[in-house]
């Protein structure tokens, strides 16, 4: 399977042509690869901290980035200082690859 890294260094592939809903053990595979990423009802999330507003709201708008760069967004809830990230594919009905490689990408603006 595909390490972190490499997940992070893809794209998303367009929803439109359909991508396909990832089995169980290809989502556990998946999530062992990523930092802190929980799943749970067709979704992966994970929970970020910062010291301040202004840190969180960079992050924020990094996210935004990736985002807008893989055409694939995330549901964002947002603190003072933190952030809840969450991605499922919609257009699927559940989780398929495209999210896990953006979690991976959310993860590497953290290096």
């Amino acid at each position: 399977m595909t390490e972190k890294r490499t997940l992070a260094e893809k794209h998303c592939r367009p929803c439109e042509g359909g991508v396909p809903l990832l089995a169980r053990p290809d989502i556990d595979q998946l999530l062992s690869r990523l930092d802190g990423w929980e799943e749970r009802d067709g979704h992966i999330a994970r929970e970020f901290e910062f010291k301040n507003f202004l840190r969180t709201m960079a992050f924020v708008n990094a996210v935004a980035w990736v985002a807008l760069r893989e055409d694939h967004h995330p549901d964002l809830q947002v603190g003072y200082n933190q952030c809840r990230v969450s991605f499922t594919t919609h257009a699927a009905g559940g989780l398929t690859e495209n999210d896990f490689i953006c979690a991976a990408q959310v993860d590497g603006l953290m290096d």
